[in-house]
């Protein structure tokens, strides 16, 4: 996964969003299953008549079942290939994707961006309702359904012990050889004049599960199962507790990710690629 594209190509950004009610998330996967990056790089092999697949290196992988709204990915094209079609490409694209999944910007990428590495925050929202009748037929693949009613000033206070770089082990499915070290900006938590609590969840980075699992452990202190201060002690012990439900995933949304100044796209490519660790404490050598 390179800083730049080769000699011959022209690296090109992608902004896009889709719902992800009925793809096996954004990855390629065998078997078949339909996914967001098969979608796109299909359409995208089709509509330039090319024979080879050009794969898209994204922002943030999104599991099955999640939604994206200001998803970001990037793609290699050779230069003669963005020459002919790169001003008529994304009506292409529009006519032949799916209309699930739409691509809204092509654009050439500045010297040094990544989609993925160049990335200094990612914001999701999580969408949730307590309303004793369940959720709006029009919203029921967006919003989740808590049949509890939630205090969402006690959830607000059990957030603020979360946010910080911490090691987030205890809500985060642990991948072979990958750091579970997070920056959480943001978790804050607003219930809307139409009853719907939206969770604004914004990082660094996030590990596998981690948002949902953020928002099952608020849940069971906004219904009342747990105090406030629980979600910290949880985080403290740094090892999954069974009591932290990973909630479905039709409630997540990616809504946007950021980037640095142009100027230092390639900066922050090195820094997102070294492997993190939590700083020592004052006085501890090896602790």
């Amino acid at each position: 996964m390179s800083e730049a594209a080769a000699p011959g190509y022209v690296r090109i950004r992608l902004d896009l969003s889709y719902d992800g009610t009925d793809f096996h998330g954004w990855a390629k996967q065998a078997g078949g299953r339909r996914t967001v990056q098969g979608e796109i790089e299909d359409a995208l092999r089709t509509v330039t008549r090319s024979r080879e697949t050009y794969e898209l290196t994204v922002a943030g992988r999104t599991d099955a079942g999640v939604h994206a709204r200001g998803q970001v990915a990037h793609v290699d094209l050779p230069v003669e290939l963005w020459t002919e079609h790169g001003e008529k490409l994304l009506k292409r694209l529009a006519g032949r994707l799916p209309k699930d999944v739409r691509v809204w910007r092509l654009t050439e990428a500045p010297a040094g961006f990544n989609a993925r590495f160049s990335a200094v925050w990612r914001r999701y929202a999580y969408r949730v309702t307590d309303n004793p009748g369940g959720v709006d037929p029009l919203l029921r693949g967006h919003v989740l359904w808590h049949d509890w009613p939630l205090d969402v000033d006690a959830m607000n206070e059990a957030a603020r012990a979360l946010v910080g770089e911490h090691d987030f082990a205890a809500y985060c499915k642990k991948r072979e050889g990958a750091t579970t070290i997070r920056t959480l900006q943001e978790l804050s938590l607003v219930r809307g004049g139409d009853g719907i609590i939206t969770a604004t969840v914004r990082a660094d980075a996030f590990c596998h599960n981690m948002v949902r699992s953020l928002i099952g452990a608020l849940l069971f202190v906004g219904d009342g199962h747990r105090g406030p201060e629980w979600p910290g002690k949880v985080l403290a012990a740094g090892v999954r507790d069974s009591a932290v439900h990973v909630v479905r995933p039709h409630g997540l949304t990616l809504e946007e990710v950021g980037y640095p100044a142009d100027e230092l796209l390639a900066a922050r490519y090195k820094e997102a690629r070294n492997k993190r660790s939590l700083p020592l404490a004052p006085g501890c050598a090896t602790c």
